[in-house]
Parts: structure tokens; C-alpha cells; sequence
């Protein structure tokens, strides 16, 4: 009896569309999920210290409590305004539904994959497009808040 010699082929192009499919679907949940918390963290912290100012503006030893706020307020607020959280936010969660209908349409085989000669080419196609779309207008905000930058 001869050995068994494993011979190693490369994934079939169904399974290697579907691992990028699955890969980018995890990566846009998984930012999604990063800036709503961001972006939510930093809003309660401005909400927060906004009720607290007032409060201490009024007393003569709140001053400079009131100040650290502000303070504090203007970072927070700087901070999501530089990283555009709840822009991001919405538009990955919204890259990440449109990934899931996709695979949800591919393995029911519906609407264009239906009458596909070949289904995974057209997943394939799909994908890399709403991955294009949704770098595309993250270059188009990068440029936009460069333009508005101060000493620009």
C-alpha cells in the first residue's frame, strides 16, 4: 500500500469570495460597533460636563471648575469633529447590511446570482464594490475636513 500524499489546491473560488465576504463583514461590524461607542462616550462626557458648568460658574470656587469643563467640552467635541465617529459609525454599520445582503441573497441564490452562470464571480464583483464605494467616500470626508482645517 502506497503512502497518501496530501496535495494542497487552492480553495475553490466560491470558498475564497465567501472568506472576503465574511472577513469584511466582520471588520465593518466591528468598527461600526468601535465608533458608536466612541462617538457615544464622547457625547455623554460634552453632555455631562455642559449640565456641570453653569453649576459651577455661579460659585466663586467653581470657576475654575467650570473652566476645566469647558475645557474638557471643547476636547471631547474636537476629538469626534477629528475623527468623525458618528459619520463612521453609520456609514460602516451601513457597508456592513449591505455585505450581509449580499451573502444572504448568494447562498438563497436570489436576485442576480438566481440565473448566474457564476454566482461567485458576481459576489465577487459585488463585494469589492460596496468595499470601493464605502473607501472611496472615507477619502472624499478625509479631503473635505483637510480643506476646512485651520492654517489651510
Amino acid at each position: 500500500m502506497s503512502p497518501v500524499i496530501a496535495v494542497n489546491h487552492p480553495p475553490a473560488n466560491n470558498d475564497v469570495t465567501l472568506e472576503r465576504l465574511e472577513d469584511q463583514i466582520r471588520w465593518y461590524d466591528k468598527k461600526s460597533a468601535s465608533c458608536q461607542r466612541w462617538f457615544k462616550w464622547l457625547k455623554a462626557i460634552t453632555m455631562i460636563s455642559g449640565v456641570f458648568v453653569p453649576v459651577f460658574a455661579v460659585s466663586a470656587k467653581g470657576k475654575n471648575l467650570a473652566a476645566l469643563l469647558g475645557i474638557i467640552i471643547v476636547l471631547a467635541e474636537g476629538f469626534q469633529q477629528l475623527n468623525q465617529f458618528q459619520t463612521n459609525w453609520t456609514s460602516y454599520r451601513s457597508t456592513c447590511e449591505a455585505l450581509k445582503h449580499e451573502k444572504y441573497l448568494f447562498l438563497a441564490q436570489a436576485g442576480p446570482y438566481e440565473a448566474a452562470t457564476r454566482p461567485s464571480a458576481i459576489l465577487a464583483e459585488r463585494i469589492e464594490g460596496l468595499v470601493s464605494q464605502e473607501h472611496a467616500k472615507w477619502v472624499s470626508a478625509r479631503h473635505e475636513l483637510e480643506k476646512k482645517a485651520p492654517g489651510k
